[in-house]
C-alpha cells in the first residue's frame, strides 16, 4: 500500500525537513562590563560605593590609598578610576600625575571624589587633569551617570582616534594635505597668556607628531608603541585642548605654539 504522500518521511516538505531550532542569527557580543578602580581610606565609604555600583553592573576593584591604586592600576588597567584626594602615603593628585605620565594609563579617565568642595578645589582638580570632581556627600545615582558619562565620553574620543587609523588612503592624504597646509601658511602663535595646558612629554611627542601630518600607524612606529596607545594619547589631547578632530587639533595646536 503506497504510503501517504502528506505523512511521515517520504511525504515530508522542504519545511517539515528544516530543523525546529535551526541556529539563530550570530547575535552581536556584548560588551565587557566596564572595570572600576575605586580608591578611597574610608572603609565605610569604600565598602558602600563598591556595592552600589556592582550593583549597577560596574566590575570594581578597591584600593586603601593612592598607593595601592597606583600598583592595582598597573594590574588591571582599568577603564575609569574614582579616587579620594586627601589620602595617607599617596593622595589623590599623586596618584593622578603618576597615572598621565605612564603609557598605558595615562588616558584612564579619572572621577575625584573628595570631601573638598570649594570651587578653588575643584578647579584645582581640574587643573590636574581630572575628567570630573564630585564633592562629598554625594548622591550615588549621580555617581553613576557621571562614570557612564566619562565612559561614552571616552569611547567616542577612542572611536574618533581610529577612525584616522583605518581611513583610506583617500582620506588619509586629504586629511596630511590639510594639516601640512595649515604648517606652512604663516607658523605657529605665541601661546596665549590665559591658556595653561599640562601635557606629558608622552602627549607632547604625540601633538608634535600628528601636527607633522603623520598617522597613528605611523607616530605608533616612531615612538615604539601600540597603535592603541597612540589612540589613547590622541583622544587624551582631544579632551586637554577642548577639540574633536585631528585638524582642529593642529589648528590650535599652532594658534597657540604648542607645536614647532
Amino acid at each position: 500500500m503506497a504510503s501517504d504522500p502528506g505523512s511521515g518521511p517520504a511525504g515530508s516538505t522542504a519545511a517539515d525537513a528544516a530543523p525546529s531550532d535551526a541556529a539563530p542569527e550570530a547575535a552581536e557580543a556584548p560588551k565587557p562590563p566596564v572595570r572600576l578602580l575605586l580608591v578611597d581610606d574610608e572603609p565605610g565609604l569604600r565598602t558602600a560605593v563598591k556595592a552600589y555600583l556592582e550593583d549597577e553592573g560596574f566590575v570594581v576593584t578597591t584600593a586603601n590609598d593612592g598607593e595601592e591604586g597606583w600598583t592595582v592600576a598597573q594590574e588591571l588597567i582599568p577603564d575609569v578610576v574614582i579616587s579620594d584626594v586627601m589620602m595617607p602615603r599617596c593622595d589623590g593628585y599623586g596618584l593622578l600625575k603618576r597615572l598621565r605620565a605612564d603609557e598605558r594609563l595615562g588616558g584612564t579617565p579619572v572621577i575625584f571624589l573628595t570631601a573638598k568642595g570649594m570651587t578653588a578645589d575643584r578647579i584645582a582638580g581640574f587643573q590636574a587633569g581630572a575628567d570630573d570632581y564630585i564633592p562629598k556627600p554625594f548622591d550615588p545615582d549621580e555617581l553613576v551617570a557621571r562614570v557612564h558619562n566619562v565612559v561614552r565620553r571616552q569611547e567616542r574620543l577612542l572611536a574618533e582616534a581610529a577612525r584616522f587609523a583605518d581611513a583610506d588612503i583617500g582620506a588619509m592624504a586629504k586629511q596630511i594635505t590639510e594639516i601640512r597646509s595649515m604648517l606652512g601658511t604663516g607658523g605657529a602663535k605665541k601661546a596665549a597668556p590665559d591658556v595653561k595646558l599640562d601635557f606629558t612629554p608622552r602627549e607632547a611627542s604625540v601633538l608634535q607628531l600628528v601636527a607633522e601630518g603623520m598617522m597613528n600607524k605611523e607616530i605608533a612606529r616612531r615612538l615604539e608603541t601600540s597603535i592603541r596607545n597612540v589612540e589613547k594619547y590622541v583622544s587624551r589631547l582631544f579632551i586637554k585642548t577642548g577639540t574633536s578632530s585631528r585638524t582642529e587639533l593642529v589648528r590650535y595646536a599652532l594658534e597657540h605654539g604648542l607645536v614647532e
